[in-house]
Parts: structure tokens; sequence; C-alpha cells
């Protein structure tokens, strides 16, 4: 009997493959975790990573698709970001959004990732996350991101287990307009109105700062001080 075209290709390859010594891959399993797998590259979890990428595991969905959002739609401004997420829909946004947010966060230690402080400067960072500076109408950081400062539905982000280099570096996009989020940005209003010595004192003091206590709360507890674009663009496809 004469064996078919494809038979014979496929004999011929499993000889050439027998004699090589080569194997024949398996199939790479089309999951959302496998498509995301590029993303652990910069936001690892393990001990040594940028100070300039922060952690996303963990933070709330809604914050995760605003900043998908912004850098898609240039309201954020990191080339790499916004090549991954140009093309994509506001659904695929949103399930990336969804796959990270139920990540458990690992907060390993940041080493080596923090620059000298003063008692002072310790002091004013904490007076001004914990309770703002009334005369000068900025409002405390736990009065939006929540009394453990580890977020709070939908869409505000947790503030500890981040380098002191990177909250410095986002206040500062804020504060020369490279940052933007949905109007009114709140942040940008906030960051406006805080000294660069001001900015350095609460990023060294949150960094410094247990992550291990600090959880997403269901809603704010009170009124938020400013009206903030952000909460209501997190209302997801």
């Amino acid at each position: 009997m004469v064996s078919s075209p494809a038979l014979c290709r496929a004999a011929l390859l499993a000889i050439l493959l027998g004699s090589s010594g080569h194997t024949v891959a398996a199939p790479v399993p089309d999951t959302l975790a496998q498509r995301l797998a590029a993303c652990i590259s910069c936001h690892a979890r393990e001990e040594k990573r940028d100070a300039y990428f922060p952690r996303i595991a963990g933070k709330p969905a809604g914050y995760l698709y605003n900043q998908l959002l912004n850098f898609r739609e240039g309201r954020r401004n990191y080339p790499l970001m916004t090549y991954m997420v140009a093309h994509q829909s506001d659904a695929y946004l949103a399930e990336m959004a969804d796959y990270f947010s139920r990540l458990a966060p690992s907060y390993p230690p940041l080493a080596g990732q923090q620059a000298s402080a003063t008692a002072a400067q310790l002091e004013r960072g904490q007076a001004l996350v914990e309770h703002g500076d009334a005369a000068r109408k900025i409002p405390a950081c736990t009065a939006c991101h929540g009394a453990s400062l580890g977020g709070v539905q939908p869409a505000i982000p947790g503030l500890l287990g981040l380098p002191a280099d990177y909250i410095n570096a986002q206040f500062g996009a804020w504060r020369n307009h490279t940052r933007r989020a949905a109007a009114p940005d709140c942040m940008a209003e906030i960051a406006g109105r805080l000294s660069e010595p001001d900015v350095a004192a609460i990023s060294q003091w949150l960094s410094r700062q247990p992550p291990a206590a600090a959880h997403v709360a269901a809603r704010p507890a009170r009124p938020l001080p400013l009206e903030c674009g952000s909460m209501p663009a997190a209302a997801r496809p």
C-alpha cells in the first residue's frame, strides 16, 4: 500500500528529529497568565528589582485599569508600556487589571533602595501622611489611601512596599505635568501644593513602613477631601 503524502512527511520528520536528538517542544498554553508573564519580568515580586518599577500585585483592579488606560491614551508616558497597550481594547485591559489585582502581593526587603534620611525629615513625612497640612490645604495621605495605606476600592492604590525613588518620581511627574489622570486630577493638585522637601519627606517615611499589615479597604471611610476623576473612571467594561 502506498502511504499518503501526509504520512510520509510525518515519518520523515520523526526520522530527522530522532537522528538529531531533538525533541518536539510541548505547545505553550494560551492562558492569561502565560500572556502576562512578560509583565512579571519588570514588575517582579523577587528581591532584585528596579526601583522605578512598582509592584502591581494585589492593587485594586480599578486603579490598574485606569493606569493601563492612561498609558494608552497618553496621560502617562513610558514608551514600553505605551507600546504594550497601544492596540489593546478596554475589555482586554480590564482583564489584565483583574488578573493582577487577584495576585497575592509580596514585599521583599527594599534594602539598598533607600537614601539616608534625618529624624526631622521622617517626622515631617509622617505628619504629612497621617495629618496633612491644613494651612496649605494638603489632605493626609490616609484620608484617601486608607488608614493602613493599603489602598481603597475601586481605584485608590496602596502606598507601602514602594521604593522612595519611585514615589519621588511619581510626584515629580505630577508636578511637571508629565503624568496625568482623569479630570479632575486630584493628585496633580495635591502634588502642586507640596514643596520638594515635603515630597522627599513623604517618600522617605512611606518607603520605611512595613507593608505586611496594609490591606485594601472596601470603600472610603469618609468622603474624599478632593474630587477625583479616577474614581468614576474606574468603572470597567
